[in-house]
């Protein structure tokens, strides 16, 4: 459905959306925030990068859609370096979502869904009929909340309008950045089993930054855990959940 592509040919890319190649990333003063990182994100797969704060979590999400750029090393989109795509056709086939959501407050709940398509080009009927797919699979019927601001919304609602945008295009990639993370604990409990039962049956490929590891446990295939711009351990909940690893044993502990 999405009509954004890179005029590189894809043909024989591997199952690995994106390919971290001995990535760093030094800020002022000479400060490492992201230090030799190797990672592989396959498609289809819901990979949650957790840590503390600090850790390079977000670093690492923005690397991918080139809001940040290494300082040395290569990030691969699609078979592609980072540095090699046009960075607008890059965003708009990468969904984004940060806590908060973004949202315009001055576009109506329809206008902001409909903005990537609108940049694309869509027939209005098209985008209409697309804004009104995705509101109603994120539980908001298009009748009620359509026309409705940004200011009119409760949290939750915001976030589901953030997702809601985020897959307007059809974008293969979604990233997230602690969508839930202002949300009081009743909704966010229900806005994770939501989109956890959202992931898998839409077939995205899903990065998700969090710090908490609850959170990490209901949607992730795989977990990345980052410790002072490290990533010292990537496998699957259950392998997390005995690893030996210090840090991960310090998140395990924060569960009881």
């Amino acid at each position: 459905m999405g009509d954004t592509k890179h005029t590189s040919s894809t043909e024989g890319v591997s199952d690995d959306v994106v390919q971290f190649h001995d990535v760093s990333l030094d800020i002022g003063g000479g400060r490492r925030i992201i230090s030799n990182l190797n990672m592989k994100i396959a498609r289809g797969e819901t990979l949650v990068l957790l840590g503390r704060s600090g850790s390079g979590k977000t670093t690492t999400l923005k690397l991918i859609n080139r809001l940040l750029e290494p300082t040395s090393g290569q990030v691969d989109v699609e078979g592609t370096a980072t540095t090699q795509w046009n960075e607008f056709a890059l965003r708009r086939s990468i969904g984004y979502v940060i806590q908060e959501t973004g949202l315009f407050p001055h576009f109506s709940v329809e206008r902001n869904v409909a903005l990537v398509p609108r940049l694309l080009g869509w027939n209005p009927d098209k985008t209409k009929q697309r804004v009104n797919e995705l509101l109603e699979l994120v539980g908001l019927e298009p009748a009620l909340f359509a026309e409705r601001y940004p200011r009119e919304l409760s949290g939750g609602q915001r976030q589901r309008v953030g997702v809601a945008r985020a897959l307007a295009a059809d974008p293969p990639i979604i990233l997230l950045d602690e969508p839930f993370g202002a949300l009081d604990p009743l909704t966010r409990a229900q806005l994770q089993r939501e989109f956890s039962d959202l992931s898998k049956r839409l077939g995205k490929t899903i990065v998700f930054v969090t710090h908490d590891v609850r959170e990490a446990f209901i949607l992730a295939t795989r977990i990345g855990l980052f410790k002072d711009g490290a990533l010292v351990e990537i496998c699957t909940p259950d392998e997390f959940g005995k690893s030996a690893e210090p840090e991960a044993r310090a998140f395990m502990v924060s569960l009881n």
